[in-house]
């Protein structure tokens, strides 16, 4: 099941070339994941770094045509792996039909020391739907 995230791109996200500058599709990446945790996982960020958190272990990207200030891009992200710990991510980012970037990540739930550990079974179960 795909989670999709609409983004307007805005002035804060381009260059003076007007352009989106690329590290900001990180930032775009992170906004669909919190949306994902929070709607679809009922597991909003407020609530999970209390106690934890889910870093990004690795990421990688693929810019297949810029994105300009008034863009709207749909994200939409898949889990594509769950392991003990580990979430497999990827993205697809399009403007109407044209696709603009595509990503892959892993992020991992990490409790208050930052160590590694299970994903609590509530969320495990609630992921595994998103295979």
């Amino acid at each position: 099941m795909a989670f999709t995230y609409r983004q307007k791109i805005k002035f804060r996200h381009c260059d003076p070339a007007g352009i989106v500058f690329y590290p900001r599709f990180f930032e775009m990446t992170n906004d669909t994941v919190e949306a994902f945790f929070e709607q679809e996982l009922d597991f909003p960020f407020s609530q999970m770094h209390q106690a934890s958190g889910i870093p990004t272990a690795q990421i990688e990207a693929k810019f297949q045509r810029p994105s300009r200030l008034g863009d709207v891009l749909d994200i939409t992200l898949r889990c594509t792996r769950i392991g003990r710990s580990s979430l497999d991510l990827s993205y697809h980012a399009i403007c109407g039909t044209e696709e603009r970037f595509s990503a892959t990540s892993t992020i991992v739930f990490i409790d208050a020391q930052g160590a590694s550990t299970p994903w609590p079974d509530h969320i495990r179960s609630r992921l595994e739907t998103h295979l």
